[in-house]
């Protein structure tokens, strides 16, 4: 199983934080996913420029230095390559895999973003998928259109690469997740206090991560 985090400042960070704050608590929530045992930290603030998503993607890289955890990041591959990141994870609407793996040195983690079947057959060089989005998530417009998990698992079925579920994921659907032929789990707001922070909503993660680990475990070992 691969768990996988996705950052967002905006909703990690308390209200008024200034911006050198919000993106303080993304470094102190990627040394809690290092210690809890995460595979992978996604960095995607889509909207910071360059320099400063280099800086930001460079602290997380220290804070998972000499660990299994592995940082990508969203869609900029040119940040990802200047950082020494360990892979970018591109948008559906990005360049194909196959593009970024000819730019991209040995052993560069390679994602892609999935909606549709359509879409996770034609991902050919993708190291893993992240197909979403399967139930509805406060990280999209209400009404937005969603998987379910029958599309989840027509993606797991089509897709030659393994696929990470998100959009909704909490630990009460862990299981249909599992059931579904999911190889993991990516998150936002799993990752996140539910209640508000006067510093930073990053929380010990070590149980939510054993907890899925261990749902994950149980249904795949299920006769």
């Amino acid at each position: 199983m691969t768990i996988c985090l996705v950052t967002d400042r905006r909703r990690l960070a308390p209200a008024g934080a200034t911006e050198i704050d919000a993106r303080r608590c993304v470094v102190e929530q990627a040394r809690c996913a290092v210690d809890a045992g995460i595979d992978l930290i996604q960095v995607r603030e889509r909207d910071l420029e360059a320099a400063a998503l280099g800086a930001l993607v460079s602290a997380v890289l220290d804070a998972a230095r000499g660990s299994a955890t592995r940082v990508v990041v969203n869609d900029r591959l040119d940040v990802a390559l200047g950082c020494g990141a360990d892979g970018v994870h591109l948008r559906g609407d990005s360049i194909a895999p196959l593009e970024a793996r000819r730019l991209a040195p040995a052993g560069f983690l390679i994602g892609r973003s999935v909606h549709t079947v359509e879409e996770a057959a034609g991902a050919e060089g993708a190291d893993y998928l992240i197909a979403g989005t399967v139930f509805e998530t406060s990280s999209k417009a209400r009404g937005h259109a969603c998987l379910g998990l029958d599309g989840l698992a027509a993606i797991v079925r089509r897709a030659a690469a393994p696929a990470l579920a998100i959009g909704g994921v909490t630990a009460e659907r862990i299981d249909a997740i599992a059931a579904a032929g999911a190889a993991g789990i990516a998150a936002i707001g799993l990752f996140i206090g539910a209640e508000p922070a006067e510093r930073c909503a990053a929380i010990p993660l070590r149980d939510i991560v054993a907890r899925a680990r261990r749902r994950f475990d149980s249904v795949n070992s299920a006769p």
